[in-house]
């Protein structure tokens, strides 16, 4: 088998431990979809950390970190190679550090955020 073949089997391999996914054949009939947001804030708002995180049946798949200024993929099913090469999604993820984060910085530490 020649190394095309490697990616797909990583896939239907990943699909089949995903629960409910049936082995990869179909998508299973209810799945949960996130993307979760965080601001780490470290000495107020001088070193700020954002992530946003994607979930796929409880199982996270990718990553957009601040700190790298670039989306990561956890699981062979991420898309990150693809947002990576997105310019326009690469520089609003990196504005977020700002608009969402360093914004709501004091309706974050009462618990309540207003910006999103």
């Amino acid at each position: 088998m020649g190394s095309a073949g490697v990616p797909l089997l990583l896939l239907v391999g990943a699909l089949s431990r995903i629960p409910g996914s049936e082995g990869g054949r179909e998508p299973p009939a209810h799945f949960l979809c996130q993307a979760k947001l965080d601001c780490h804030f470290l000495n107020g708002t001088q070193r700020v950390r954002y992530l946003k995180r994607f979930f796929y049946d409880r199982q996270e798949i990718d990553r957009f970190d601040s700190d790298l200024g670039e989306f990561v993929s956890i699981t062979p099913l991420g898309q990150a190679d693809y947002w990576n090469t997105r310019q326009d999604m690469l520089q609003v993820a990196r504005a977020e550090v700002n608009r969402f984060c360093r914004y709501n910085y004091e309706a974050a530490k009462t618990g309540l955020v207003i910006g999103w």
